[in-house]
């Protein structure tokens, strides 16, 4: 088992930029593949972003292709979103999940593909 700690969130102004963090404690982080989801209320949550176990492999969603970045640092145990030209839509609580293994034979875009999740933090954008 693994558990998930979100951080960085805030409210930043049209075209800035934050960095979220994912720290993760338990089981060896480097056998989880991770993603970005967010959600905001009365709606699904919502696929941003994957990674593979190694770090290697990446995968992001249409909607942010070119403005996120996700990205981690298996020694120290934590997964990053980087996003930039942020835009009032992406307002939304921002998770971060865990699924032990590798992708296998596509990423892991969907939020049943994954056990672990952290418990949010939100991100607000104004115009």
């Amino acid at each position: 088992q693994v558990q998930l700690v979100e951080s960085g969130g805030g409210l930043v102004l049209a075209g800035g930029s934050l960095r979220l963090s994912c720290a993760a404690s338990g089981r060896t982080f480097s056998g989880y593949a991770m993603g970005w989801f967010r959600q905001v209320p009365g709606k699904e949550r919502d696929f941003v972003a994957a990674i593979s176990k190694s770090g290697t492999s990446t995968y992001h969603a249409d909607s942010v292709e070119g403005r996120f970045t996700i990205f981690r640092d298996n020694a120290k145990n934590t997964v990053y979103l980087q996003m930039s030209s942020l835009k009032p839509e992406d307002t939304a609580v921002y998770y971060c999940a865990a699924r032990y293994g590798s992708f296998s034979g596509s990423y892991y875009t969907t939020a049943l593909q994954y056990d672990y999740w952290g418990q949010g933090t939100q991100v607000t954008v104004s115009s």
